[in-house]
């Protein structure tokens, strides 16, 4: 039940995560992960269209075709794991600010600035990061292997399902460890309480996945291209596609403050 419990608080946080980033005007932060996402999308989509196809005609063929795909696919969603990693990574000093921001409007906690710490804060993201990244692809290449041998397309719907829920752990484990950081929680510490706030990790893990996995095509956005007979057409989907840059941006920022008013519903951060 805990479980369910905290899935509904880390969804209904991201609600209030949007209300409380238009009340104090944190939207401007987002215009920075939008300065990052072109680049990420464009390697994405270059990633997920690399072909994983073989002449199969013997048992050789399969076995080389086996370890051929394993490799290949292996490439492809470890570098999409990372570019999803990379925006946490590359932001880490903007989401330990935004977190510690929407701490304080919620608690009146502050912590001053100090060069050391915000160094150490930093290589513990970078470490906590890593290690999810591993454990995620890991698991994630275990249900591949398993799945190339019952499923001729490992994209299969309930392989996909799998990996995805993997990835919503991992991610938000990723955020929610930065409120951990300031609770004086080590590394180890933070992932004995994640184990046992899964439903939490899950959820948090969830929304920043589901808005920054939406189907966005930077070819769209950049390469316009608008014909006098398709104009509102074209226009259309020129503008649905920035509708989808936008959510993508805005997905590290309210994450980080959703998992900030999330952890302080559940372990109260306002210290005495």
């Amino acid at each position: 039940m805990a479980f369910f419990n905290e899935l509904l608080l880390g969804f209904t946080s991201f609600w209030k995560a949007v209300k409380l980033i238009r009340a104090h005007k944190l939207y401007w932060f987002m215009l920075i992960p939008a300065a990052l996402m072109p680049g990420i999308y464009s390697i994405g989509a270059y990633v997920m269209k690399m072909p994983v196809k073989a002449e199969v005609q013997t048992v050789n063929d399969i076995v080389w075709f086996m370890i051929g795909q394993f490799f290949q696919i292996s490439l492809a969603l470890l570098f999409m794991k990372f570019t999803k990693y990379l925006v946490v990574i590359l932001l880490s000093p903007l989401l330990t600010y935004l977190s510690e921001r929407t701490e304080k409007i919620l608690t009146g906690n502050t912590y001053s600035f100090d060069f050391q710490q915000f160094v150490n804060d930093v290589k513990r993201a970078l470490r906590i990061t890593f290690r999810n990244l591993l454990w995620h692809y890991a698991l994630v290449m275990c249900v591949v292997l398993i799945a190339l041998l019952i499923w001729q397309d490992y994209t299969d719907v309930p392989i996909s399902v799998i990996t995805l829920a993997i990835g919503f752990y991992y991610y938000g484990f990723s955020f929610v460890d930065y409120i951990n950081e300031r609770r004086k929680l080590n590394v180890d510490d933070s992932i004995v309480f994640m184990r046992k706030h899964r439903g939490l990790a899950f959820s948090i893990g969830a929304g920043y996945s589901l808005l920054i996995l939406l189907p966005l095509d930077t070819d769209v956005v950049f390469g316009l291209n608008i014909t006098q007979d398709g104009f509102f057409a074209g226009l259309g989907q020129f503008l649905f596609h920035i509708f989808l840059w936008i959510c993508a941006a805005a997905a590290p920022v309210i994450t980080i403050v959703a998992a900030t008013i999330a952890m302080n519903d559940l372990v109260k951060l306002k210290r005495k």
